[in-house]
């Protein structure tokens, strides 16, 4: 997979990561953000790019190809991320899910065609969410700074050094084939921005600044993330703290 490819691909990922956070976030002032002046100029950049380049693409992906087809692409992505979930979940010690994204991947690579159809989903084996950005910080490793990289978007440090892994562990990555790498890889970017269009209207109703906006979003889910949904109330805890 060449570098471009995964820049790409991470940067709708981080998209789709953003999007599901930013309904119930606040904003807050002691984000942890030293670089802002370069972070703001790096996300202008990015929403430059996408509103020159994959936006249109996708919404013409999304007025040509019918509903059912553009799910099943996104069910054969998802179920090729099983992959890095079960791997994380096994490195975190979640046997247990492990386990059982496993019975999912293997229902879903099987009696749902390689993917195309979410069978496991029906029977109670919901998609979990598992990086390797999470099992750094269930080891113990802090946020760090918010930065945002280009094309890639929303980080924090510790997650910046996750997605080695998450790229190692992409079956994409492995595809020697260089035409079909990129059409797998396109389609992925091209599938996951037609499913923000909807969602990005968030931004457009609830942010006076969408940088902090988009910021505070990022850094509230990822601990929430890594905690499972229950992180500590610590008063010494603190995400953004300095």
């Amino acid at each position: 997979m060449s570098y471009f490819s995964k820049v790409v691909r991470f940067s709708a990922v981080a998209a789709v990561m953003l999007m599901t956070g930013c309904a119930t976030t606040n904003e807050s002032a002691g984000v942890h953000d030293p670089l802002e002046g370069y972070n703001r100029a790096m996300y202008k950049f990015n929403d430059a790019v996408d509103t020159a380049v994959l936006k249109p693409v996708a919404k013409g992906y999304d007025a040509v190809v019918p509903d059912p087809i553009s799910q099943g692409v996104s069910n054969f992505f998802s179920n090729l991320n099983d992959i890095t979930v079960i791997i994380n979940d096994l490195l975190q010690g979640k046997f247990e899910q492990a386990g059982r994204d496993t019975h999912r991947f293997v229902v879903n690579t099987t009696v749902g065609v390689g993917g195309i159809f979410d069978v496991a989903s029906l029977t109670g084996l919901n998609k979990n969410n598992e990086d390797f950005g999470q099992t750094l910080g269930v080891w113990g490793a802090e946020p760090g700074a918010y930065v945002v990289l280009p094309f890639f978007g929303p980080r924090n440090v510790r997650d910046s050094f996750g997605l080695i892994g998450d790229i190692l562990t992409d079956p994409v990555t492995y595809v020697e084939h260089d035409e079909t790498r990129w059409a797998l890889t396109g389609t992925r970017v091209i599938d996951t921005r037609a499913n923000l269009l909807k969602a990005e209207k968030v931004l457009d109703e609830a942010a006076l600044d969408e940088y902090s906006y988009v910021r505070d979003a990022y850094m509230q889910r990822r601990q929430s993330l890594v905690y499972d949904g229950n992180p500590p109330e610590d008063d010494d805890f603190d995400v953004f703290e300095d």
